[in-house]
């Protein structure tokens, strides 16, 4: 009951919210039952293939509820939030890559099968540990907050600000791609890490962990939610939005603007983190693309059209962007990049606080 009273609290008068996580509560419960309940032959059944794309769509949402925490809140527009959501994804497939052993293609228990194509002799010092799952999930969350702690750490005290503070993180992930696309680093070059076989002794083809992972997922979404929301309603957020809203102001009345600003940076990269670490198993690969630039900026308009600054909005133009890539990705190809574009310039020019905002204009003209 107390758990149940905090979680009521930090939901107070966020109507929205309680409306998406419902919505994405009944989805996901729908889809999980139709899947492992309802035979193959009826119409209601729904694949397997659709867990995983519902899984990756979550994972995208906690992804952009990481990056609206820093945009919407905070004012610093990240163009490298793709970096942190790679590196927590690499180490969590770090351990996926040491559970397949000797059943990879060379038959290598202690190196996988791109360090044995190399030649390498044996397993270099930054994969030690990785044969740990609860070691894997530290590294998930302590490695992209060290780097966001460092870079934040000199581009605030530096008090770099504005377009000039979005070029430079989008350098950072830039320059992550082209390393981890070097063979030589040990993370399987630009093949990436893939072919995994099971996550703690479970297979991780078989439709009931399919099915957890998917659970897993939403659980980590609403936990990120609450986390974000709960930092937003206290103390420290009404400091962060001041900071957003009037950081001279703030400076001067003796705040340490540089330490709130690198505490909300460094929980978002934990959180982004957290997210790369789900959409592996899901998607069953990764490689240095998920670096590209490209991606952080996708990720900037999933924010953009779901409405940043309110959390669940985030979550909901994370969902929809999604949907509408996994469908013209494959009907028209090679109109999808021009109408993600097109559709962004709309939504800055005549929607700028996004559906979230679209909607309350129609409800508040109805009323």
């Amino acid at each position: 009951m107390e758990n149940k009273s905090i979680i009521l609290r930090i939901l107070e008068n966020d109507k929205g919210g309680k409306i998406v996580l419902s919505s994405l509560s009944v989805v996901v419960f729908v889809v999980a039952f139709c899947n492992l309940f309802i035979p193959e032959s009826s119409i209601f059944h729904i694949s397997t293939f659709t867990v995983t794309i519902l899984g990756k769509y979550l994972a995208f949402a906690l992804l952009a509820l990481a990056l609206d925490l820093v945009w919407g809140y905070l004012g610093i527009l990240s163009l490298g939030h793709g970096a942190f959501f790679a590196l927590g994804g690499y180490a969590f497939a770090m351990y996926l890559m040491r559970q397949i052993g000797d059943r990879g293609v060379y038959g290598n228990a202690e190196l996988p099968d791109f360090m044995v194509f190399m030649n390498l002799k044996e397993l270099p010092w930054f994969w030690l540990g990785f044969d740990n799952p609860v070691f894997a999930i530290l590294m998930v969350m302590i490695v992209p907050a060290i780097l966001a702690f460092v870079f934040g750490w000199f581009a605030f005290r530096s008090r770099v600000t504005g377009v000039y503070l979005s070029i430079i993180t989008q350098a950072l992930t830039y320059a992550l791609m082209l390393a981890f696309f070097r063979n030589d680093m040990g993370f399987g070059g630009n093949n990436g890490l893939t072919d995994f076989k099971d996550i703690l002794g479970f297979d991780l083809s078989a439709d009931t962990t399919r099915v957890a992972l998917l659970i897993i997922t939403f659980f980590a979404l609403v936990l990120g939610y609450l986390v974000c929301r709960f930092i937003i309603n206290s103390r420290l957020g009404r400091v962060v939005i001041s900071i957003r809203d009037a950081e001279s102001r703030v400076r001067f009345l003796g705040y340490k603007v540089e330490q709130y600003k690198l505490f909300i940076f460094v929980v978002s990269a934990v959180l982004a983190g957290i997210a790369g670490a789900l959409y592996v198993p899901q998607v069953a690969i990764i490689n240095p693309n998920v670096f590209s630039p490209l991606f952080s900026i996708e990720l900037v308009i999933w924010v953009a059209i779901g409405g940043r600054g309110t959390l669940y909005g985030a979550i909901i133009g994370a969902m929809i962007v999604s949907f509408a890539s996994t469908y013209f990705t494959s009907a028209l190809p090679e109109v999808w990049l021009y109408a993600l574009g097109g559709l962004f310039v709309v939504v800055t020019l005549y929607l700028p606080t996004g559906v979230v905002g679209l909607i309350s204009k129609i409800k508040m003209k109805k009323a």
